[in-house]
């Protein structure tokens, strides 16, 4: 684990995976079949729970519990005391639950206090407002905010709202950021199911 930091009041357990570059803060808990990418930053009081996978250039701010279940992939925003579930059906007496499975797809980025309750994806470049309870899935560029949450808009690769339509298509609508001018092609199976 080359120019890896940990500090000294993190505990890393045996057998954890940590990419290059990555820096685990202070009461951050990493069990051992975790795998953690290069360039990530885990923030202070962060759990990562055993066989969680974390891809490259991921931020996971102060508080958050990543459990098992969950696949984070690369340059992903996880906000302070954002929250992962991974029990469908909680109960504490019951044996042998079901892990139901949550994946964050590249360039997400999700508000600090939000929920995201297990058996979604969030798609690429999707961006989850703060404190947003997350119960369904979430298209590529989309803005969810709310509880629960809803679909208001899309944004940009670079975070910024998208409001410029270029183009439509019987299969897409097309839209250019304001900011960087980048064109992103957002689905009409997406656009329909955005709140008006």
């Amino acid at each position: 684990m080359s120019d890896v930091f940990i500090h000294p009041l993190a505990v890393v357990d045996d057998g954890a995976t940590i990419g290059e570059g990555t820096r685990i803060w202070h009461f951050a808990h990493v069990r051992g079949t975790a795998k953690i990418g290069k360039g990530c930053n885990i923030g202070k009081d962060v759990y990562i729970d055993g066989d969680v996978v974390i891809g490259n250039n991921v931020k996971i701010q102060n508080g958050v519990s990543v459990y098992h279940g969950v696949t984070i992939e690369d340059d992903v925003f996880c906000g302070p005391h954002m929250t992962f579930t991974n029990d469908m059906y909680p109960r504490s007496f019951i044996q042998g639950w079901e892990v139901f499975t949550t994946r964050v797809k590249k360039g997400a980025s999700i508000g600090a206090h939000a929920t995201i309750v297990c058996d979604v994806t969030l798609g690429e470049y999707c961006m989850v407002g703060s404190g947003a309870v997350v119960t369904r899935d979430v298209p590529a560029y989309g803005l969810v905010v709310g509880n629960p949450a809803r679909l208001v808009g899309f944004v940009c690769k670079c975070g910024q709202p998208l409001k410029d339509e270029v183009s439509r298509s019987e299969t897409a609508i097309k839209m250019k950021c304001s900011k960087c001018n980048e064109i992103i092609e957002i689905p009409r199976s997406s656009y329909k199911t955005k709140v008006r």
